[in-house]
């Protein structure tokens, strides 16, 4: 599997993996408004014609803001995640990019550690962030060089 960035073609897909793992997850609506944005990229790792994994983020300016991380059920604990994260950041320094962002759920623990292992490191708490549980959320950050 390799990956490659993905468009409005790959929407039903995309929807279809959000369901399968996210407690609130986005609609057909919500992605394509985001691919709709030229500062909005999702890359996929595809078996075959199948999805099983993407990873969505903002790039404006120096900065990356990564909005979801999502692999296959079936595929979990194989190194998608950190390969879609490596590619997504490896574009984000060609771009000259400086700080990457994102939101995560403490009980993540697998995602947690995933981005710890990336160098990313906690700077801040939006309290009661997700809307299905209440759940907290931490911020965290990752300075390029």
């Amino acid at each position: 599997m390799k990956v490659e960035e993905l468009s409005i073609k790959d929407i039903e897909q995309l929807v279809e993996l959000e369901r399968l793992c996210f407690a609130t997850p986005w609609t057909q609506e919500q992605f394509s408004l985001c691919l709709a944005q030229e500062h909005f990229y999702v890359f996929g790792l595809k078996s075959g014609n199948r999805l099983m994994g993407y990873i969505s983020f903002f790039l404006v300016g120096k900065e990356m803001e990564i909005l979801n991380l999502a692999v296959h059920p079936e595929k979990r604990r194989q190194g998608l995640g950190t390969k879609l994260l490596t590619a997504a950041l490896s574009f984000f320094r060609r771009k000259k990019g400086k700080k990457v962002l994102l939101e995560v759920r403490p009980s993540n623990v697998a995602a947690l550690n995933l981005y710890r292992r990336a160098g990313f490191v906690q700077v801040g708490l939006r309290r009661n962030y997700y809307p299905d549980n209440r759940e907290d959320a931490l911020v965290m950050a990752l300075k390029l060089l």
